[in-house]
């Protein structure tokens, strides 16, 4: 599957370890043309794990596996959890754990914690950004009525900023394409770091910086 048509014949062969729509848009916004292949790892949180060394550990693993299957190709994978309470709220797993999170989250401040991981010619980069998200008040009715919509099903705290719960977001302090699913930003830099300069339109392959650290992390 291909996406980002607008990238010249020179790019490098890149893929997304990932289905999610949202990522797949927003490389398609840079002009990135890519193929999408889901990576199939454990993303089960490790006893103990902070926030933010989960996502990162988990974006790693999806690099890694795909960067062994396609040696040829840069890899961009990404993870994101939602944190309140100490608690990681990831996807769902029906309509009665949506309207949880969401009641928890309501009228409160939480944290979004996104890793993006980049994986090319056997060299691994990744870092993670951390955003803090203010909702409104909400009573049940509203958040009833969200959730029949079906939006918060497959995202990570049962919400999605870029589209119908943008209304239930009062303010963020952070990367707004990091609540998203992708820091732009970033994914640039950690590029860059393994010798692939985005262009505005498309990517390049040039020289590596070899004293860039493995990980860059903002939080």
């Amino acid at each position: 599957m291909n996406h980002g048509e607008s990238a010249t014949s020179s790019a490098p062969r890149v893929i997304l370890a990932s289905q999610s729509p949202r990522r797949r848009e927003l490389l398609d916004l840079m002009g990135i043309r890519h193929e999408v292949r889901p990576a199939n790892v454990d993303e089960t949180p490790l006893a103990g794990e902070l926030p933010a060394a989960y996502v990162e550990r988990v974006a790693r693993a999806k690099a890694k596996e795909l960067a062994a299957a396609f040696s040829d190709a840069v890899v961009i994978a990404a993870d994101t959890s939602v944190v309140i309470d100490d608690l990681i709220l990831g996807k769902p797993i029906d309509a009665a754990d949506a309207l949880r999170m969401l009641g928890r989250l309501a009228g409160r401040v939480h944290s979004v914690f996104t890793a993006v991981a980049v994986a090319r010619a056997g060299r691994t980069v990744s870092a993670v950004e951390q955003v803090e998200v203010s909702f409104r008040d909400l009573d049940a009715a509203e958040v009833a009525a969200y959730v029949a919509t079906g939006e918060p099903m497959d995202k990570a705290g049962a919400y999605g900023i870029q589209g119908l719960g943008a209304t239930i977001v009062r303010r963020i302090e952070g990367d707004y394409f990091a609540v998203v699913g992708l820091p732009l930003a970033r994914l640039v830099t950690l590029l860059r770091d393994t010798g692939v300069r985005y262009q505005f339109g498309g990517l390049v392959v040039g020289g590596v910086d070899a004293e860039q650290p493995e990980r860059r992390c903002s939080f």
